[in-house]
């Protein structure tokens, strides 16, 4: 049953497309504004796919697949209406297994992309062996999702002579796609592999007429990232730590010199105790443990000291709470947040005081990271976002958000940011660190 579909695109749809069927690109993320034209294009190009390629087989996905049910998979059965492609002839979709199945054999997999606290490695992709992939609103994946997603790729690849091809679509956000995409593309040396194209409402001559006056009516952020498909906003006003700042730690090298380890011991159990040994200002090794006793803490602590040679002096370990036990085991230098401000400066406490001076350090490129780990490298990102100020335009002391309300933002702990903050006590004064910095 051979079938004949006459095609019409936008110009960055079109864009899409030609990247989606060359020989070069693996990766294409079509981001930028709302109606832009981003969802249709991802479902034009699998049903165009399905049916050149016979026997393959695609995933679409979404973070929820309950969205992706009330979202994408409308759009797929428009495009499908718009092309003259019939339910029960061309093809077919079994609500129950989620599957939508083409004349010729092929498949669309509709999946679940959301990280589950009971499968953080994403086991239930593990198995899948697939020609493609679609995902809508990338932005709400993890990049740990987006790369297994990618390794999924090679079902009858050899075949047909295609390469592997992964479609994102989303609206501006500040992330992997940001990092990945976006700002290599600004600047003009994304990976050869990758391809970036700017989404923007009036380059879809097909959006209802009523669609951009109810964009022109929302929040000013809200404004900038979906009608003018802005990815350079900010969030919020009060972040202490700009966010290619926070992307750059990871490219960057800190001043090195004495070595030092900063401890955050779990308080509870979904907390993790996080040892950040450190060169100077340039963080070399982060040790994340679930659930561990005192003891067990402290071993690790003792071992990593001895393996790198840190002096007593420059250890410091959360006091506060069950902390305390791990700093009186080990003689350091205990830190308790809730201290008095060294030097007699207007901040609420130590640790409003150590944020403030890791957010300069941060905003003026001196610190540095090695971490080859995915998901602590985002953990790390999302919780310094979250150091934010607090009713900074009051005559009072200097603040900033509480512990709980960034664990209700995160719905964590920031174990390794406030790990990686106490370092900064030996920073604040000369007569504490060798790295002081006016």
């Amino acid at each position: 049953m051979a079938q004949t579909i006459e095609t019409s695109f936008t110009r960055t749809q079109g864009q899409a497309i030609a990247y989606l069927f060359d020989k070069d690109t693996t990766e294409v993320l079509f981001g930028g504004a709302a109606g832009g034209g981003k969802s249709f294009i991802g479902c034009a190009w699998l049903i165009l796919s399905c049916i050149k390629y016979p026997n393959t087989r695609y995933l679409m996905g979404r973070s929820k697949l309950d969205n992706l049910k009330k979202t994408t998979l409308n759009t797929f059965f428009e495009v499908c209406e718009l092309w003259n492609l019939k339910s029960g002839k061309h093809y077919t979709f079994n609500g129950a297994s989620n599957i939508i199945t083409f004349y010729n054999k092929s498949e669309i997999l509709l999946k679940d992309l959301y990280q589950y606290p009971a499968d953080p490695n994403f086991d239930t992709l593990g198995s899948l062996e697939i020609t493609g992939c679609f995902v809508d609103e990338a932005n709400q994946i993890t990049e740990k999702c987006k790369n297994i997603l990618s390794s999924r790729i090679r079902y009858k690849l050899d075949k047909y002579n295609i390469v592997p091809k992964l479609l994102l679509t989303c609206n501006p956000a500040k992330n992997w796609t940001y990092t990945q995409f976006y700002q290599p593309n600004k600047k003009g040396n994304i990976k050869e592999h990758r391809k970036f194209i700017q989404s923007l409402v009036d380059d879809n001559e097909y959006i209802g007429k009523h669609y951009k006056e109810q964009l022109q009516k929302l929040d000013e952020i809200s404004k900038q990232r979906l009608l003018f498909g802005n990815w350079e906003y900010e969030a919020t006003t009060d972040n202490l730590i700009e966010y290619d700042a926070i992307i750059n730690l990871f490219n960057q090298k800190g001043v090195t010199g004495e070595k030092y380890i900063s401890v955050d011991v779990a308080r509870f159990g979904t907390d993790k105790t996080v040892i950040v040994l450190w060169n100077g200002l340039h963080i070399e090794k982060i040790i994340s443990i679930d659930k561990s006793s005192i003891n067990e803490v402290v071993e690790e602590v003792k071992k990593v000291q001895r393996d790198y040679a840190v002096n007593l002096k420059n250890i410091i370990v959360d006091s506060d709470g069950v902390g305390g036990g791990a700093q009186d085991y080990l003689r350091c230098t205990a830190f308790q947040n809730n201290a008095r401000p060294l030097k007699r400066e207007n901040y609420q406490n130590l640790k409003t005081q150590c944020y403030y001076k890791l957010a300069d350090l941060v905003n003026k490129a001196q610190i540095g990271i090695d971490c080859n780990d995915i998901h602590i490298k985002q953990c790390i990102i999302e919780e310094l976002e979250q150091v934010r100020s607090k009713n900074a335009d009051k005559d009072a002391k200097i603040q900033m958000h509480s512990k709980d309300t960034v664990k209700t933002i995160l719905g964590r702990s920031p174990d390794y940011s406030d790990a990686i903050m106490m370092r900064m006590f030996y920073e604040i004064d000369s007569n504490y660190g060798k790295y002081f910095i006016q």
